[in-house]
């Protein structure tokens, strides 16, 4: 496969800018939509919201974040079969741009049938998003040949992307909301798609070369002796068994991190003091403090991985210590609940909020940047796009998860709900200690030597 030689910034080839720019705005479109989307459901004042109560709004909200993130796996399967990654990412980004306009539709033109226009156009961000998302992460893994330790870093910068996109989608998308109406705030996240688009429509073949044309399954076979699919080797097999294993992990850690755009965004409307003098914040701005902290801290925390040399954790410990840090942000959860004292109407302090989102950020630093690395370091070439969908796949059980477990907040009270997903995340951190040196024997050395050296989120020299 021809890796394009249009040279490099910051040690890494363009095609990482590239895509880079690609995601941000498409990450800009998705939390643009998903800051406001439950209080346009939930709001019944004249801003022409749906009206729907919290119930129902957190139980839509579950079920579209799951779907996001389901849809991935099929998507994968056709990019690594049929399509190839470029193309995917143009029909998917089309059909995403084309559901975020659909959203914006003033009522005056769609009444009586808003409802229905508004499942039309979730329908359009589902099914491209799951052309787009698989694809445009593993491709990014292309860029690297096997064995390059610039890989971990390269996803760390991809991901603060990510975050650039979801940090401007917060503060952008809720004061257009707040001056203009929920409508303004999908207009925006249609433009924002538009953007992405055309980023990858006009430079992708001078950054990317021929990355992402052919369908993996294609040039996998056209690798192998006999020109056909082969069996998985028992390396694979192992190989894909960490995979599972950190999935289920992961399904653990999103359903608690998850609560943000749903559990948490109501806790910030509804029981906390927003004032700062005179000026009310915004509940949509809380949207943007997880974004914020990871521009601030990735640098820092890939910095620290650097520092630790060869005493550097592993994935599967860095996976645990994302467990703590998601505990830890929900003991701030049950510091509010607590100065609550079951009192409803008592408003809480920000700074709670502030300091959950701060330890779920830490976290997050800790699993996701470095299992997308993980699992194009794993997963077999022809099934590269299939096991980063999957891999989302587990994403999307975490957000139905989440979304029940948000739901039922009438029921429990936020005290309940908030410690017993603290305790779950320390179980789960404790039991992927215990469990941590198989994990790495399964990997077969695909994390640096034998000697567990691996080097997860190591930014390079400029002249690397």
């Amino acid at each position: 496969m021809s890796h394009n030689s249009s040279g490099t910034l910051l040690g890494h080839p363009k095609g990482l800018f590239l895509l880079f720019g690609t995601e941000l705005w498409e990450r800009f479109s998705y939390y643009a939509m998903r800051a406001i989307l439950v209080l346009y459901l939930t709001d019944k004042t004249i801003n022409g919201g749906l009206g729907w109560t919290t119930e129902e709004a957190l139980n839509l909200y579950g079920i579209y974040t799951g779907l996001v993130y389901f849809t991935p796996l099929i998507g994968g399967w056709i990019a690594d079969n049929i399509l190839g990654q470029r193309r995917s990412i143009i029909i998917g980004g089309t059909l995403m741009a084309i559901g975020q306009f659909t959203l914006a539709l003033p009522h005056s033109m769609i009444d009586p049938n808003a409802v229905t226009v508004f499942y039309v156009g979730l329908t359009f961000l589902i099914i491209g998003n799951g052309l787009f998302k698989p694809n445009i992460s593993t491709m990014v893994g292309d860029l690297y040949p096997a064995g390059d330790n610039r890989r971990d870093g390269a996803f760390t910068i991809f991901y603060m992307g990510i975050n650039i996109g979801s940090l401007l989608a917060g503060v952008i998308a809720g004061t257009a909301s707040a001056v203009y109406g929920w409508k303004a705030g999908f207009l925006c996240a249609g433009v924002g798609m538009l953007m992405s688009l055309l980023i990858q429509l006009f430079f992708a073949q001078r950054y990317l070369g021929d990355i992402g044309k052919v369908p993996a399954a294609v040039r996998d076979a056209a690798n192998n002796a006999s020109g056909k699919k082969e069996p998985l080797t028992k390396i694979e097999r192992d190989r894909l068994k960490v995979i599972l294993v950190m999935s289920t992990f992961v399904i653990v850690f999103w359903a608690g991190f998850e609560q943000a755009g749903g559990l948490m965004n109501i806790y910030s409307q509804e029981y906390t003091n927003r004032m700062i003098g005179n000026f009310e914040v915004p509940a949509a701005w809380f949207q943007s403090l997880n974004p914020f902290f990871i521009i601030l801290c990735a640098p820092l925390l890939a910095a620290l991985w650097v520092k630790m040399g060869k005493s550097e954790p592993n994935s599967p410990v860095k996976f645990a210590l994302a467990m703590f840090s998601l505990a830890l942000g929900f003991a701030c959860m049950i510091g509010a609940a607590l100065e609550q004292n079951g009192d409803m109407t008592v408003k809480t302090s920000m700074m709670w909020l502030v300091g959950a989102y701060f330890f779920h950020t830490i976290g997050e630093l800790c699993l996701s940047p470095i299992g997308l690395s993980m699992i194009t370091k794993l997963a077999p070439l022809r099934l590269a796009s299939l096991m980063m969908g999957a891999w989302f796949g587990a994403n999307a059980i975490a957000n139905y998860i989440a979304g029940v477990v948000g739901a039922s907040i009438g029921k429990a009270g936020p005290l309940a709900i908030f410690s017993g997903i603290a305790i779950t995340a320390v179980i789960a951190g404790v039991l992927l200690l215990l469990f941590s040196n198989k994990l790495i024997s399964w990997m077969h050395g695909a994390e640096g030597e034998a000697d567990n050296n691996d080097s997860d989120v190591k930014p390079q020299p400029a002249n690397a």
